[in-house]
């Protein structure tokens, strides 16, 4: 899953929010020089990668894109995906999107030492230009695509994906609804296990 879907799945504490988010820039075993609340989140990022990867519905919407994109449909499915949780937001959250992600943004800033040096990078990008709302139209997911595009010097095209995205748009957003209630369930269920784990 990409950002929005990993800030989602988190639950309410902000320490294991900033470490799901961050998760995909820490190697092996060093999450155990974090806290253990930042280590639960990276923990918790790993385990909701393994149940995406192999779960039915997610491996027939990459089916789609695999003959285009080869092994680039993974993560061409993780940012449509984002923008289908984005788009529906409000049968996921009372919280109005904007407002959530506001509130998210200024977790982030009031623990920024305390990322990883590549998302301190990021982060100032990602808050001016709002990159978390910007999912729920076609237009930013073509923009996430054009810079993923951009970092693989082109080779990947996935700037051309939201010609599928928006052909097969119904099926996409099927797979992604019966998955996601799935994975919500599995990620709570590993959550609890990992907080329960670390005494918190």
């Amino acid at each position: 899953m990409n950002f929005l879907a990993h800030i989602y799945l988190s639950g309410e504490n902000e320490l294991i929010t900033i470490g799901n988010f961050f998760a995909d820039g820490i190697r092996g075993k060093k999450y155990k020089q974090y806290p253990s609340e930042i280590q639960v989140g990276i923990k918790l990022h790993r385990e909701i990668d393994t149940f995406t990867d192999a779960h039915p519905f997610f491996r027939q919407s990459t089916k789609r894109l695999h003959k285009a994109y080869s092994h680039y449909s993974g993560v061409i499915v993780d940012i449509f995906y984002d923008h289908y949780l984005a788009k529906n937001w409000s049968d996921y959250s009372n919280i109005p999107l904007e407002e959530y992600i506001q509130n998210f943004y200024k977790t982030l800033n009031e623990n920024f030492e305390i990322l990883p040096e590549r998302f301190k990078k990021l982060t100032p990008f990602m808050i001016e230009d709002n990159w978390l709302l910007s999912y729920a139209t076609i237009e930013g997911i073509q923009k996430v695509l054009n810079g993923m595009n951009r970092r693989t010097n082109g080779l990947s095209k996935m700037n051309e994906a939201t010609k599928e995205l928006v052909a097969n748009y119904e099926d996409f957003e099927n797979d992604f609804k019966n998955f996601f209630k799935e994975l919500i369930v599995a990620s709570e269920i590993k959550r609890k296990a990992l907080v329960k784990d670390h005494k918190l």
